[in-house]
């Protein structure tokens, strides 16, 4: 049994979050499909308790009091994700990491850290920009073209090391390469010596993505072949774990 005002608020909150974060009120009453007056007495409910604001433009945003939610959120989603990790260390035996785009950076939510004396180790709450990580990558590719080229103006691409792409057209060209098949890869973008290899977490209420990072020395291309399948067989398992009723 459901609430149909609860559904059809989160609905509109949802509206929001698709828009970029913001919409006025005939633009929300138009997605939403219904009276404009439930609307605006939801979204004025909303608004009283800080979930949403309005603005002086009278355009609704998304309000701060989602921040804490969002990051108790995180919090429990890379909580949830430790197993899927630690299965994934068990049958790769390198590093396994789970990422969130929060704002213009990926931060690090969760971590299994690989066995051997030598691997790669990122502290969980770590920041990072997205356009030289196999993650960030797995990442802006869940984006429009328009939000990765307009994320990019804001951060720049800075190189990080000699083989980091500076240039949007090129990583746009990657990105479509990325949404094709299904995972994305840092070969030594972000740290010289360094792979990983990232694929997308769809159908969880965030731009999530799993990754896997070890020596380049181990996390050959004929090693990654072989990554992909597993990493994409344990993403889906999370997913449907996570979705589940």
């Amino acid at each position: 049994m459901t609430v149909r005002s609860l559904e059809r608020a989160f609905e509109l909150l949802e509206h929001l979050t698709d828009a970029g974060g913001e919409l006025a009120l005939s633009e929300l009453t138009e997605k939403a499909g219904l009276p404009m007056p439930t609307v605006y007495r939801l979204m004025q409910t909303m608004v009283a308790r800080g979930y949403v604001r309005q603005e002086p433009s009278r355009r609704y945003s998304l309000g701060p009091r989602l921040i804490r939610l969002g990051e108790g959120a995180s919090r429990l989603l890379g909580a949830w994700a430790r197993p899927a990790l630690a299965d994934l260390v068990d049958r790769l035996g390198e590093t396994a990491n789970m990422a969130l785009l929060e704002g213009d950076e990926v931060v690090y939510v969760a971590q299994v850290p690989s066995r051997h004396s030598m691997r790669m180790f990122t502290e969980v709450g770590r920041r990072v920009l997205p356009h030289c990580t196999g993650v960030g990558k797995a990442l802006l590719a869940q984006l429009p073209e328009d939000g990765v080229r307009a994320l990019l103006a804001r951060t720049g691409m800075p190189a990080r090391t000699p083989h980091t792409r500076t240039d949007p057209d090129a990583l746009m060209a990657e990105l479509a390469v990325v949404r094709e098949r299904g995972y994305a890869l840092d070969d030594e973008e972000q740290e010289l010596g360094v792979r990983c290899v990232a694929v997308p977490l769809t159908g969880v209420p965030a731009l999530a993505a799993f990754s896997v990072s070890g020596p380049s020395g181990r996390m050959t291309p004929e090693a990654i072949e072989a990554v992909v399948p597993v990493m994409r067989s344990a993403a889906d398992g999370f997913v449907t774990g996570l979705v589940r009723p």
